[in-house]
């Protein structure tokens, strides 16, 4: 009896150990497989300063990127498809120092000589698409976005502006990654709030907003070019009482000086939200609403004349 005793301690302490391997290795423990973020669609994002800590390699289909903004500004992940033969070396060599000298012409007030230098930028660069990403985050908080990936050579970057009004992406913030063939495991999200959003109607709600957390499905209706040279996106905003929403409309126009520059403007906590996409296509993002004010804006110039910022409240 002691010695059948002795067997069933030993096998007990074997399959808890087993199954601690199992979860801490992320492996299906009716498989015995290991299941890599990669294959689950399940994507960690790590800023700490200028970068993107992050896998090289992802799989095609629906991926939800969590990304932790551990550094001390604003930014956001926007992923671009480039077209075939460019990579990152195309975009230093060619696409960052057009940016690079329009945006200097901008801070000295040369707007003229730099909407010349913006016309340098190469042909190709009108063939990139837009394929989304997370909204602005604040730091020492964590967005979580939600998009659909085709196979491709894409461009991770982060376009904010630092103190100078240089771009973030000219300091590190642009990375090259592939996606596969091979698709993930991830089905698209359940939403339980869903928001259009157009060049026509703005930013309209399909359902009413209340408190807890919520996964927000963006139809994109439409898509335009608008005067700073790129479309609308969205992005959830949280502000404090007397917060100048006047200085967030300004803030969220790169064309101006102040815009998209270090640092925010006082009283806004950037929450994510759903980056460029294309007319036709849908992202998601996750939120916690708390009770305070928040805002819905894109990152266009005049956003409210646009009816691209929508303000709500979440009461207690």
């Amino acid at each position: 009896m002691r010695y059948l005793i002795i067997v069933l301690l030993a096998a007990i302490t074997l399959t808890n150990c087993k199954e601690k391997k199992t979860e801490k290795e992320g492996m299906d423990s009716d498989q015995g497989v290991l299941i890599s973020p990669e294959q689950k669609g399940e994507i960690p994002v790590l800023t700490q300063s200028m970068e993107f800590i992050t896998s090289d390699t992802l799989r095609s289909g629906w991926n939800t990127f969590i990304y932790e903004n551990r550094s001390t500004e604003v930014h956001f992940l926007l992923l671009d498809l480039y077209p075939a033969g460019k990579t990152v070396e195309n975009t230093k060599a060619e696409v960052l120092p057009p940016f690079d000298e329009g945006m200097k012409l901008i801070m000295e007030g040369d707007m003229e000589n730099a909407v010349t230098a913006f016309g340098k930028l190469p042909a190709w660069f009108q063939e990139i698409k837009f394929k989304g990403g997370t909204g602005l985050i604040s730091p020492r908080h964590t967005a979580k976005s939600t998009i659909y990936l085709v196979p491709g050579r894409y461009i991770m970057e982060c376009y904010v502006k630092m103190f100078n009004g240089e771009w973030h992406t000219s300091h590190g913030m642009l990375k090259e990654i592939i996606v596969t063939d091979d698709t993930t495991e991830l089905e698209e999200p359940q939403p339980t709030i869903t928001l259009d959003i157009s060049s026509t109607d703005g930013i309209v709600l399909r359902d009413s907003l209340t408190g807890g957390k919520q996964i927000i499905r963006t139809n994109y209706v439409d898509q335009t070019v608008y005067e700073h040279f790129l479309g609308h996106d969205v992005n959830l905003v949280r502000y404090e009482n007397g917060a100048s929403l006047d200085s967030l409309i300004q803030w969220m126009n790169w064309m101006d000086p102040r815009g998209l520059r270090s640092p925010a403007p006082e009283g806004f906590t950037f929450l994510g939200g759903m980056n460029n996409l294309s007319a036709g296509e849908k992202g998601y993002f996750e939120v916690d609403l708390t009770p305070g004010n928040y805002v819905f804006i894109s990152e266009v110039p005049e956003a409210d004349k646009k009816r691209l910022l929508r303000t709500f409240t979440i009461s207690n």
